[in-house]
């Protein structure tokens, strides 16, 4: 019987190695375990989530006056840097409602040892932008990150 691979089976048992081997590649770069030297210093990342709807009914924060809102009560605190980002999202309400608007994401990284100053200014920009804007809440993730610029 002759050995003969057809361009079809050949493409399969091409694909079968090319599959077999990416596993083992990636794994290198993703395993937690890995000996690879981390980079960065320790880091908080705080990633603040901004409704735009009006509870009352009013108009939508503008991206102007979220904008003038970052420059006031954001960037003194975190005059090193911070990312702002467009969203879509939703939530439900205190009324049990599921609204569905225009949101920001405020990205801050701030070094964890200025973690308690930190969190004290976040706090007050959170219940600023709730006072400013007469939103219910303002969501808050913190998380770990090593951090290099």
């Amino acid at each position: 019987m002759r050995n003969h691979l057809t361009p079809a089976r050949a493409a399969l048992t091409a694909a079968g190695l090319l599959l077999a081997a990416a596993p083992t590649a990636y794994a290198t770069l993703a395993t937690p375990d890995s000996t690879a030297h981390t980079r960065g210093k320790p880091y908080i990342e705080t990633r603040l989530f901004f409704g735009t709807a009006r509870p009352d009914g009013g108009p939508a924060v503008t991206d102007r006056q979220f904008m003038a809102f970052v420059d006031k009560e954001v960037t003194p605190d975190f005059p090193d840097g911070l990312t702002v980002q467009n969203g879509r999202g939703q939530w439900r309400d205190a009324h049990g409602t599921i609204e569905k608007e225009r949101s920001y994401e405020l990205i801050l990284l701030y070094p964890q040892g200025q973690a308690d100053r930190s969190d004290r200014s976040i706090e007050e920009i959170r219940r600023a932008y709730e006072k400013t804007f007469g939103q219910e809440s303002v969501g808050r993730v913190d998380e770990r990150a090593q951090v290099d610029f």
